[in-house]
């Protein structure tokens, strides 16, 4: 089981995700916007509010909107590979 340590705004709908095992992934978050509770986050101001629920051990909004911890972690990408891009 992950859990999402910290969380950074990159770039449009990414973001940098450090994980409680030390791992710091890229997770590119556009074409998984989908749904109700999603679609407040296709607003690019609204979706740099991002936070980590301490509590969930995962990012979330203020909409209540989050993404599971593993979810995050499998499709993100190590952010030295992303870096190799």
């Amino acid at each position: 089981m992950q859990f999402v340590k910290d969380a950074a705004y990159i770039s449009e709908y990414k973001l940098l995700l450090t994980f409680k095992d030390g791992s710091v992934r890229i997770v590119d978050l556009a074409p998984r916007l989908d749904g109700e509770i999603f679609e407040p986050l296709k607003d690019i101001n609204y979706f740099k509010t991002v936070r980590v629920n301490p509590d969930l051990d995962t990012i979330v909004w203020k909409n209540e909107a989050d993404m599971s911890p593993d979810f995050l972690y499998e499709i993100g990408i190590p952010a030295a590979e992303s870096a190799l891009k």
